[in-house]
């Protein structure tokens, strides 16, 4: 890889310039093709400090039109700074269908850099580079187009063009002390993008180009791209195959085997009600203290209570540390990307609670019903899902997951009541009494997805709901139990 890494022979400048003249034409000419067939591309430019990057991107870009590309430069935000999950801000920045968005460096420096800097530990470094070809492959089966690019100089190389970028009071400000570190490390460095390009190869493997002369490296990147493109749209829509990791599984028991007969005395649903509310929000003054995010998702039967659930949940946070992120079906923007995608960009930040009235689980609920996903689109999901949650906890998150259960009886009670009740006409649509109708294949649904998803680290919660306060007392029973645990854990990780 870059140790043995050949560097190429000056070729003549004006043969360059024809072919990347003619290479840009055809690309821009490819760029209308990409958005008939509406294939999203990314590119990633990953190299050295000085190797060129954004001269690379600037060129290849020249000919486009704007309107549909986007060029990106995420930062390296410090470990102790950051306030999400390390792949939030590369996934909020994927294009949608027919859209080319360009990397200005991306997931490869800013692991590389945290692991050689000691932010973060050996064992984060290889959940980081499993989360890196996870987030690849599920791009790659959601039809992305995704080029990764190295730009790779020599150290003397790399000096001469740092001196330069220093010398020069216009430029200056370019060379920063981490670049100056990395030419110090430069062999450090090598071993490290070498370590992390053969571990996130696999089946979109990296391109090594010779980033000592510009024009040779602007005319590689671009036969790379426009060779890409043409398979692309040549080979349609990528659908990826299944793919289906072990994850420890909690047991669950089908919603049909579910007792529903539980309830709770007025008096004690009263006091216990208090008790709860108080104690979780002094439980939210110590997360947020803590730094510890915390992620509530509700699922249910229509009317089945989880509007008063949740309810019942934020009358004891404050209002500036918690946000509910109500979802309904997906805007064309959001269609047209990766479907978790909208999920991605509701995340909380550190020390705060979002709670998702409905979820990703979307996906393989009505999506898989209504025909909305194909079938392996939404058998791929189960795994997708659970590496989703999985990025999560690793990132410190608490994920709760509440299925609101009652039974068809009670929901038929409850829709009649809200048709005949004139302030609560509005909680009633035609939709629920479609989605009514097909019960049976719901249930079926829901009880394949509790199998499949109720992970250790991640836990379905089944509610017992035909009496509401029942309902509302076991889940913040559940819910204070677990910021407990999540609070004990963090003291006992400071103490070590």
């Amino acid at each position: 890889m870059l140790k043995d890494f050949e560097a190429k022979k000056h070729e003549s400048n004006d043969v360059l310039n024809t072919e990347i003249k003619e290479l840009q034409a055809k690309l821009l000419s490819q760029q209308q093709l990409l958005m008939q067939e509406k294939i999203p591309v990314i590119v990633m430019i990953e190299g050295w400090a000085a190797a060129g990057k954004g001269t690379l991107i600037k060129e290849l870009i020249s000919e486009l039109d704007p309107r549909f590309y986007h060029v990106v430069s995420p930062k390296i935000i410090p470990e102790s700074a950051e306030r999400y999950p390390f792949l939030c801000q590369y996934v909020q920045a994927i294009p949608v269908k027919g859209k080319v968005t360009f990397y200005d460096s991306g997931w490869m420096e800013n692991v590389v850099r945290k692991y050689l800097n000691h932010e973060i530990t050996k064992d984060d470094y290889r959940n980081r580079i499993r989360e890196v070809n996870e987030f690849e492959r599920q791009l790659r089966d959601g039809g992305y187009m995704i080029l990764k690019i190295f730009l790779h100089i020599s150290k003397r190389k790399q000096y001469e063009r740092l001196y330069k970028l220093a010398e020069d009071p216009k430029t200056e400000w370019r060379v920063d002390r981490d670049d100056l570190m990395q030419h110090k490390e430069y062999k450090r460095f090598m071993e490290a993008y070498d370590d992390f390009i053969e571990k996130t190869g696999g089946k979109i493997g990296w391109h090594i180009l010779d980033g000592s002369h510009n024009k040779t490296a602007v005319r590689d990147a671009l036969k790379l791209i426009v060779q890409k493109v043409d398979v692309a749209v040549q080979d349609g829509r990528y659908e990826g195959a299944i793919f289906e990791e072990e994850f420890p599984l909690k047991e669950m028991p089908k919603l049909s085997e579910v007792d529903l007969s539980v309830s709770i005395p007025d008096d004690e649903y009263k006091k216990e009600l208090k008790r709860l509310q108080t104690r979780l929000s002094e439980l939210h003054n110590i997360i947020y203290r803590k730094k510890i995010p915390i992620i509530l998702c509700y699922e249910g039967w229509d009317a089945a209570g989880k509007g008063g659930n949740i309810r019942r949940v934020t009358y004891a946070l404050d209002p500036r540390g918690f946000d509910v992120q109500p979802i309904a079906s997906p805007l064309p923007h959001e269609l047209n990307r990766h479907y978790l995608w909208r999920f991605w960009t509701k995340l909380p930040k550190t020390g705060h609670i979002c709670i998702f009235d409905r979820t990703w689980y979307g996906r393989v609920m009505v999506e898989r019903l209504e025909g909305f996903c194909t079938e392996k689109e939404w058998k791929r999901a189960y795994n997708e899902i659970n590496e989703f949650e999985r990025m999560l906890t690793d990132w410190g998150a608490v994920v709760l997951k509440f299925w609101i259960h009652i039974d068809k009886d009670t929901q038929l009670e409850r829709f009649n009541n809200r048709e005949n009740t004139p302030e609560k006409q509005w909680k009633i649509t035609e939709e629920d009494w479609r989605n009514r109708e097909k019960w049976d294949s719901y249930e079926v649904a829901v009880d394949e997805l509790l199998q499949k998803t109720s992970t250790k680290n991640a836990p379905w919660y089944i509610i017992e709901s035909n009496d509401k306060q029942y309902a509302r007392i076991k889940t913040l029973k559940i819910i204070v139990k677990a910021l407990e645990k999540a609070c004990e854990k963090h003291f006992k990780q400071m103490m070590e």
